[in-house]
């Protein structure tokens, strides 16, 4: 579901969520809407034909959407994700987890080791490097230890359960306080972050301004 639209209300998207809702599913997803560049609809703002509702509305509708699935019984287990217990998105935590997948077909995105890679996205290319023998990947990233410490925090802190500090000690050899104590310490006082002692994870408030508390933890070495 897509939410933040043009000229959309607070009454309807609660008449949005209602109609959802009634289907009762056992999982949804709920995204702002996002414009991107050389799309008509953007074309359409910049010429200020067009009005999205500001960040501090698409924030207000985002409450009355969690409020919303949690009423029904859906539990908030990623910023955007609402399951009922047990139907949590696999694939998904997948990504969150910050874990390793190979990517197979044209254009597919795969995560192995400290390397991020794409295939080619046209298949003709994709197929070309195929009957040279050869793999088809396109573009490829060797992720740094920084990197690799940076996407573990701010991919897992998109969960509500958040960061585990021991599993951030295993994967990297380093505590999590070590790193990133000054910076969460921070967070905490301005009520962005909680610590349960196990894990860090984003606040009620946190939720609302994800981007810039995950922008906080981009280390400088």
């Amino acid at each position: 579901m897509i939410y933040a639209l043009p000229d959309q209300t607070i009454e309807s998207l609660k008449e949005t969520l209602k109609i959802a809702l009634t289907f009762a599913l056992p999982h949804y997803s709920l995204y702002s809407l996002i414009l991107e560049d050389h799309t008509i609809f953007m074309n359409r703002v910049k010429a200020d034909k067009l009005k999205l509702p500001n960040e501090d509305f698409a924030a207000d509708m985002f409450e009355v959407a969690i409020d919303y699935m949690r009423a029904y019984g859906l539990k908030q287990y990623e910023i955007a994700n609402f399951a009922t217990p047990g139907f949590e998105s696999k694939h998904n935590l997948k990504y969150w987890n910050n874990e390793h997948y190979y990517g197979f077909g044209a254009g597919a995105a795969g995560y192995i080791g400290n390397l991020r890679y794409k295939n080619h996205g046209p298949i003709q290319h994709y197929l070309a490097s195929l009957k040279r023998f050869k793999l088809p990947l396109g573009k490829r990233k060797k992720l740094s230890l920084q990197n690799q410490m940076e996407e573990e925090v701010f991919l897992g802190l998109r969960k509500m359960r958040g960061v585990s500090k021991q599993h951030f000690l295993e994967k990297f050899g380093i505590s999590f306080k070590e790193i990133y104590g000054k910076v969460s310490k921070q967070l905490i006082e301005q009520g962005l972050l909680c610590d349960n002692g196990e894990n860090i994870a984003l606040s009620k408030q946190g939720i609302l301004v994800g981007n810039i508390v995950f922008e906080k933890f981009l280390l400088d070495f």
